[in-house]
């Protein structure tokens, strides 16, 4: 059945579409933004990768908007079309143009579209991008009340259009806490997967039991809609398990499409291989050695990577950019610059032809070298003004480190070199939520290299630091004391300069705060010796804290004062954070508590700007007990609330700093006594159930949080972060995109996309795009926004 009608009567329904067959699935922000696009301009383009369901958006759309259209929304088919000198014949026949005459068939068209008001869809551009471009501005000049929607791989390039990439259906990510199956079946990617299941096995659901199953198979399909529908027919013959174990082979699996479709969109191979074909030789050579990336890949990276044997260095930006036109690459921006991606399924396309190539293995050493040299580079520049920019980037390149890493390991010749990478990465896994997966990188290489050497020597302090902060002090000292035989062995002044450092630390830990005192000055004066100032700086933290802690004022204060010197000629800024987190609890215990507040506070605007868990964790705690010494008990039993979560999150409490417990413990026992058991629990409880940038500014003060302004009657709010964060929402990004595009951790992005539900009422983030875009219309009136 289409939608098919000429009479006067019915002229909203003039034009021809074809009826939709299958529910349609999301895609609400997408549908809207077409629509908003269309008012605004004569062309619009949705690209996307092949799958991604560019030809059901447009479709829907022209749906939508046939009744503005005067003289129809039609169709045009050109998936099968081979022959460029044919398009404009097959644009008069799918426009139902009868003409006998000798003019061309662009004439015809002009001649026809010139007084229409029409919406004409050209659908599946890509192989004919430049005929189609032709067609298309020549249509629009001659018709100023036509309006063209195409779907493609590539933009047509022509004046006045606007292009809207098609991202893949949003899922859930794979770090945030389980969620009932319930919620989620509100994600776009698993409804479609439970409704297209259905018309196969119509007992279908998704439960309790199987919804870690069906998002897992969802995820490893990438939330790509052609093959979700593909691996969801399978089920007829399949279990769910038989499903999932067999993806790792899915090209020759997902090969159930419906016999009435054009023969490429019956697999998911014949699709990528259509993309493939394509693509130019060279750009073809691009993709398959690009498969060797894993998450994202920058410019730089595809230079140093991907050149050489037949792609000079010069023309791979050329590649690069003709990958994106073809949406193979997919561009992310990011903050201090942009990023290409490519989805799992046509990475791994791009891998099976690497392989058969023969060139797998030395993309991978190319790949393996180039981020041991990054990682290099991030260790020698750490203690300096460009320090936070190269947090930022190891974040950014966390996959293709992991990746590098296990490379490594899996050659016997070059474990020692993976080890010595993992060991570059310290300060890595400990600014960021990887300090588990470090510690198990750093065992793992320990475990296989085992031969003395300075890299054991530094595999073997670095994770001995990591140990500290999980609070396995045993295996901890272990290790040091190995690292300690080897660096006397080797006279390296270095590693005798940390195990005294890391030394100093249990000591501290088991209470014998003189031994540490020894330990931490014997290595300030190591890394005094070697000049080595990340190893200063960390030993005249611990030692100022030490001191603090024996209540020698005068010499705490002193140590940080050089600290914060040592910081400040290097233009470094993390260990300076931690410096004024050390001086705070000086500061506090003097009883100077507007000066310690002042110093944790900005010590805490530092740490959330790194996204570093655990130093935010230290600032809350001594915040807490500056609240409880003034007195202000429901602030402190919030901010402890604040801190349970802060703690989990790590998986210790006070990591590393576990001396301080004392103060934590009497700053609880003191606030509890003070308001009771049930005023102590809830005011915890309520510091518990913020969302982290909520919390933190709760911490710092910069605004009441949502509970105590809806008590006073006002209205939800967001805040700026909460804001920025509902925009990337409404543009269609995933939480993983969200968190790239704005430097914090997946799981925090998860936490304000559920508190923004929570604040505004929604159970959908299409909800969230729908408000976004209803304040954007409010504010282009002119009117007050809700």
């Amino acid at each position: 059945m289409a939608i098919r009608a000429t009479g006067e009567s019915r002229r909203q329904q003039i034009g021809w579409l074809p009826a939709e067959v299958t529910s349609f699935v999301g895609r609400r922000h997408e549908v809207a933004e077409v629509k908003t696009l269309l008012s605004a301009s004569r062309t619009v383009t949705l690209i996307g990768v092949g799958g991604v369901g560019k030809t059901r958006l447009a479709l829907r759309v022209g749906l939508e908007v046939r009744r503005a259209f005067r003289d129809g929304v039609w169709l045009v088919e050109l998936a099968s079309l081979e022959d460029p000198e044919l398009l404009a014949q097959v644009v008069a026949e799918a426009l139902e143009i009868r003409d006998h005459t000798v003019c061309t068939p662009l004439q015809v068209l002009v001649g026809h579209l010139r007084d229409k008001q029409t919406l004409v869809i050209l659908d599946n551009c890509e192989h004919l991008v430049h005929e189609c471009a032709v067609v298309a501005d020549t249509l629009l000049r001659a018709a100023p009340e036509l309006r063209i929607l195409a779907t493609s791989r590539q933009t047509l390039g022509i004046s006045g259009e606007q292009m809207l990439p098609v991202p893949t259906l949003p899922l859930p990510d794979s770090d945030r806490p389980r969620m009932p199956a319930e919620t989620l079946m509100q994600c776009d990617g698993v409804r479609l997967f439970t409704e297209r299941a259905r018309a196969v096995l119509p007992t279908f659901a998704v439960t309790e039991d199987n919804r870690d199953l069906v998002l897992r198979i969802c995820r490893r399909l990438d939330g790509l809609p052609l093959a979700i529908e593909l691996a969801a027919v399978r089920l007829r013959a399949l279990s769910l398990q038989q499903l999932h174990d067999r993806l790792d082979d899915r090209f020759r699996l997902l090969t159930a499409g419906s016999r009435a479709t054009l023969p490429r969109h019956q697999t998911l191979r014949a699709m990528i291989d259509w993309s493939f074909g394509l693509c130019s030789e060279r750009e073809q050579l691009m993709w398959e050695r690009a498969s060797v990336f894993a998450g994202t890949l920058d410019l730089e990276a595809a230079e140093a990577v991907c050149s050489g044997d037949g792609i000079s260095r010069e023309e791979v930006i050329d590649l690069v950019m003709g990958l994106v036109d073809k949406s193979v690459f997919l561009r992310e921006e990011h903050g201090r610059g942009v990023r290409y991606r490519l989805l799992d399924t046509v990475r791994q396309y791009g891998r099976e032809r690497l392989t058969a190539s023969g060139q797998e293995p030395a993309l991978q050493r190319r790949h393996r070298a180039y981020y041991r040299a990054l990682a290099a580079r991030a260790h020698a520049e750490l203690f300096g003004p460009s320090q936070v920019t190269w947090f930022d980037r190891l974040q950014l390149e966390h996959a293709n480190l992991r990746t590098a890493i296990d490379s490594f390991y899996g050659d016997p010749a070059e474990v020692r070199v993976g080890l010595g990478m993992a060991a570059d990465l310290l300060y890595h896994w400990i600014t960021s939520y990887y300090l588990g997966e470090g510690r198990r990188w750093l065992d793992r290489g320990l475990a296989l290299d085992t031969e003395p050497s300075e890299v054991r020597a530094r595999g073997l302090w670095a994770n001995s630091w990591l140990a500290i902060i999980q609070a396995d002090i045993t295996a901890a000292a272990a290790m040091l004391e190995e690292s300690r035989i080897l660096g006397e062995r080797l006279g390296d002044e270095l590693v005798r300069g940390y195990v005294a450092l890391y030394s100093g630390m249990i000591a501290m830990y088991r209470g014998d705060t003189e031994a540490a005192i020894g330990l931490y000055e014997e290595a300030v004066a190591l890394h005094r010796n070697t000049e080595n100032p990340v190893g200063l700086a960390l030993a005249l933290i611990r030692l100022s804290l030490a001191h603090s802690y024996l209540g020698d004022s005068s010499q705490a204060i002193s140590l940080g004062d050089d600290c914060l010197a040592v910081c400040d000629a290097y233009g470094e800024g993390w260990h300076k954070a931690y410096t004024m987190m050390a001086l705070g609890v000086e500061v506090w215990r003097q009883g100077d508590v507007r000066r310690a507040t002042e110093l944790e506070k900005e010590s805490l605007v530092f740490n959330r700007s790194l996204d570093d868990p655990l130093g935010v964790g230290v600032n809350l705690e001594v915040l807490a007990w500056i609240a409880e010494t003034e007195q202000h008990y429901p602030r402190a039993a919030r901010l402890l609330g604040i801190l349970k979560t802060v703690w989990n999150s790590i998986g210790a409490p006070l990591s590393g700093y576990g001396h301080l417990v004392r103060y934590h413990d009497e700053c609880e026992r003191r606030t509890r006594a003070a308001l009771g058991d049930a005023a102590f629990d809830a005011e915890v409880w309520r510091g518990a159930r913020l969302s982290y940038e909520e919390a933190l500014g709760y911490a710092l003060q910069e605004e009441p949080p949502q509970d105590e302004k809806a008590a006073k009657g006002e209205p939800a709010r967001l805040t700026r972060r909460e804001t920025e964060i509902a925009q990337l929402v409404a543009q269609g990004m995933t939480n993983k995109q969200i968190a790239a595009a704005l430097v914090i951790a997946p799981r925090t992005a998860e936490g304000h996309i559920e508190h923004i539900l929570n604040k505004l009422g929604f159970n959908s983030r299409a909800q969230i795009a729908v408000w976004v875009g209803d304040r954007a219309r409010a504010a282009a009136d002119g009117e007050p926004p809700d």
